[in-house]
């Protein structure tokens, strides 16, 4: 049996086309809908497509505790994640997914390919490609020092062996975002593998302001100040830092954005400057916490 489980939190009107894809997979599948008690008819809508709804309170959403809630809400033993604003590109999308677990009994996570939506901007559609490229891969611990992506995964579109969540003591709770990644990382130190699936394919990107790009990488910031072994196991971000920036300046220049150039510069600037907060957040003020945080619940009792 394989399982999805989808956080929500008013899911919009593309929600229903999400469950009827899931139920047209050529896996059959339990799905588990864990909403944030949203109060746009996305529990009713769930419960249409027979999808089985967990209700959270909303200020109790944790990134890791609320989908260790799903975990013990779904009986499959691959249980995949999912959130509320994919769209599979076919109905082989998870098959190709698990198809892993099949395959080696040491893969303890697997993720899948995502793809810009149509029409995303050129930034949201570059760190897309660049993110999750056309050639699959399987990483293990013999990986660590190449680099933090090696424990990468993404529960946009990932799926778990049940015994290997078990084995680490499923998510991390209480973290500030990046819960995936930790699994990973605890999961390839634990003796698992994580599989990279090119041709399981969704559609996930957003077209975020350099606003919103600043408060997404203050949040890793924290994350990987808190979880400092991380690095330390697998390597820094500086050399996939340099990556990116000449991926993207050839990606811009390929496409004729020229015109973009500046903005990608400030973007990056930007990001920069939001992962050195994060990595200094202990001094600064609580309020200032707050206002920078994506996650603003993470900082209540600070």
């Amino acid at each position: 049996m394989v399982s999805v489980v989808i956080p929500t939190l008013n899911a919009g009107a593309s929600f229903r086309p999400l469950l009827e894809s899931l139920r047209r997979q050529t896996v059959p599948l339990e799905i588990v809908v864990v909403d944030s008690s949203s109060d746009d008819g996305t529990p009713e809508v769930a419960a249409s497509c027979d999808a089985k709804v967990v209700t959270v309170q909303r200020e109790d959403f944790d990134h890791g505790g609320t989908r260790n809630l799903g975990i013990r809400s779904a009986s499959g033993e691959i249980i995949v994640f999912a959130t509320q604003d994919i769209v599979p590109v076919n109905e082989h999308a998870v098959e190709r997914l698990v198809s892993p677990f099949d395959a080696d009994e040491r893969v303890g996570g697997a993720y899948g390919r995502q793809l810009p939506f149509p029409g995303a901007s050129p930034f949201a559609a570059h760190i897309r490609l660049f993110n999750y490229p056309g050639a699959s891969c399987v990483r293990s611990l013999e990986d660590g020092g190449r680099g933090i992506k090696v424990p990468f995964l993404s529960n946009s579109f990932a799926a778990y062996r049940r015994t290997a969540l078990q084995a680490i003591g499923c998510f991390r709770e209480k973290l500030i975002s990046t819960e995936d990644t930790y699994a990973g990382a605890r999961m390839l130190l634990a003796g698992f593998r994580i599989s990279y699936v090119a041709d399981a394919m969704v559609y996930h990107s957003h077209n975020y302001t350099p606003w919103e790009e600043l408060r997404r990488y203050f949040d890793i910031g924290v994350f990987h100040r808190k979880e400092r072994w991380i690095m330390e196991t697998f390597g820094r971000a500086e050399g996939e830092g340099r990556r990116f920036l000449r991926s993207g300046l050839l990606y811009l220049l390929q496409n004729g954005k020229y015109h973009l150039l500046p903005e990608f510069f400030v973007r990056n600037v930007l990001k920069y400057f939001g992962f050195t907060l994060g990595q200094h957040h202990d001094r600064l003020p609580p309020h200032i916490l707050k206002k920078i945080s994506n996650n603003k619940n993470f900082w209540a009792n600070k």
